[in-house]
């Protein structure tokens, strides 16, 4: 399945990227928000290290919504849905496929996301960098396991955005207050140990929903 599932991922890639488009309105989107939460402060004034955080989260809950939904965008085009449920491709092979090329689009806006908090917002990070990439890795795996699975159920729905945002944004909510608080801890001192609590939480949804979506996803995908 590990073989399909590149393949899948390597063609949604290719083709996100093929006309210069790539995660653009994702990007765009989330310098947008720090921009205009920047401008929220009083001159001189920096935003505390919860702000920040949950800004820099605020903006890749947005990016996983526009990320997952051009995904799969791409197999209702021409119908290839159909292609593939044809094709001997394991279904869940395509779930997986669908994740890791939306985990490689999400890295890949973070990388504009996090110096433009730097810069506009005030953040430092300290000598927790190490750290902060390992959480961030696994929010992020979650975020994709999650948009993997909600994206199917729009999967050929008129109004896919709008049921992919309804859906996927309170489902986030355990990720995204795990971030906020590994990382404002990882700003302020505290080492991996001492949130362990929340690391763990994380890992759990992670692990969760990863067995519910390689249950649910052929059921979600095929309409049934």
């Amino acid at each position: 399945m590990i073989g399909h599932a590149m393949a899948v991922a390597h063609k949604d890639l290719r083709l996100a990227f093929a006309h210069g488009q790539g995660p653009v309105q994702a990007i765009l989107l989330g310098l947008l928000l720090v921009f205009m939460f920047s401008l929220s402060a009083q001159p001189g004034e920096r935003f505390t290290p919860q702000q920040g955080v949950a800004i820099f989260w605020l903006c890749s809950a947005f990016g996983v919504v526009l990320i997952f939904s051009l995904l799969f965008r791409f197999e209702e085009e021409n119908d290839t849905a159909t292609a593939l449920l044809l094709s001997p491709l394991p279904i869940q092979g395509l779930w997986l496929g669908k994740t890791m090329a939306g985990f490689v689009l999400l890295a890949l806006c973070q990388v504009f996301f996090f110096p433009a908090a730097l810069v506009f917002l005030g953040l430092d990070p300290g000598g927790s960098l190490g750290s902060m990439l390992v959480m961030v890795v696994s929010v992020d795996l979650g975020l994709c396991i999650l948009g993997g699975l909600v994206g199917a159920m729009g999967h050929g729905q008129g109004a896919k955005d709008a049921l992919l945002t309804i859906i996927v944004f309170p489902l986030q909510i355990p990720l995204l207050l795990g971030g906020i608080r590994i990382g404002v801890g990882l700003m302020q001192g505290e080492d991996l140990a001492g949130l362990g609590d929340w690391f763990g939480l994380v890992l759990a949804f992670d692990a969760v929903f990863a067995g519910a979506a390689l249950f649910l996803f052929p059921h979600v995908f095929r309409g049934e």
